[in-house]
């Protein structure tokens, strides 16, 4: 039998905005089994021209390849930022027994 396909989809979001809120939405909506959201960060970026200082939370996500598509418009429609972090990073591998539960998480008709 194959491995399930997972991914881990990390984005940032502002500290002050209610990040468990989005988080718990993904999940609600299966396009996450899971959601870690992270302590407050300083992040220092270039933004038009200059450079930057903000209070964010990194959130790293945890779904099935199967999912991908769906989730990334879902975080399109979401994310407050104008050009949000969005990157994909591909699983290779891991306790099979957790690959199962992301991808049964992550699917449309489980309960």
């Amino acid at each position: 039998m194959p491995e399930p396909e997972c991914i881990l989809v990390l984005t940032t979001w502002p500290a002050d905005a209610d990040a468990a809120a989005f988080a718990t939405r993904l999940v609600d909506e299966r396009l996450a089994a899971c959601v870690a959201v992270h302590a407050p960060m300083e992040s220092i970026y270039r933004w038009q021209g200059t450079i930057e200082r903000a209070a964010e939370r990194q959130l790293v996500i945890k779904t099935s390849a199967a999912r991908r598509e769906a989730l990334l418009t879902r975080l399109a429609e979401l994310h407050p930022y104008d050009v949000p972090e969005v990157l994909v990073l591909k699983v290779d591998g891991g306790g099979a027994v957790y690959l199962k539960w992301v991808e049964g998480a992550t699917e449309r008709g489980e309960n």
